[in-house]
């Protein structure tokens, strides 16, 4: 098997997390994040879309954490991105921030809303 380094120009991979925090470009957060083309951002959880929608022109997709384990997403939660047209993808944080970096260095427009584990 030929393994291969994934190279990132532009937005950052997120390069770990742990109990409570992520490590993004280096640097460690605490808590739950948001990572977008060229920044990252606390986040208050589930019920702060409003990061999420003010940014909606930088990706295309959205893949959003929910901890150690996969939880459906809130129907109004789903609407508010059907509205704009983007796709959600709810997904356990580990493979979340898998899925993303993966996109990411395909050259996708991806964003993830990350709550830690």
């Amino acid at each position: 098997m030929q393994l291969s380094e994934m190279k990132f120009d532009g937005p950052v991979p997120v390069d770990g997390y742990g109990p409570g925090f992520f490590r993004v470009a280096d640097q460690l957060y605490q808590g739950a994040i948001i990572v977008l083309p060229g920044e990252v951002l606390s986040w208050e959880g589930l019920a702060d879309l409003s990061p999420l929608l003010a940014a909606a022109q930088e990706y295309d997709v959205l893949f959003v954490g929910t901890g150690p384990t996969h939880l459906p997403l809130a129907p109004e939660f789903l609407r508010q991105f059907d509205k704009l047209h983007l796709g959600v993808e709810p997904m356990a944080t580990p493979a979340a921030c898998r899925t993303y970096n993966v996109l990411l260095s395909e050259g996708r427009r991806v964003a993830a809303a990350l709550l830690p584990v």
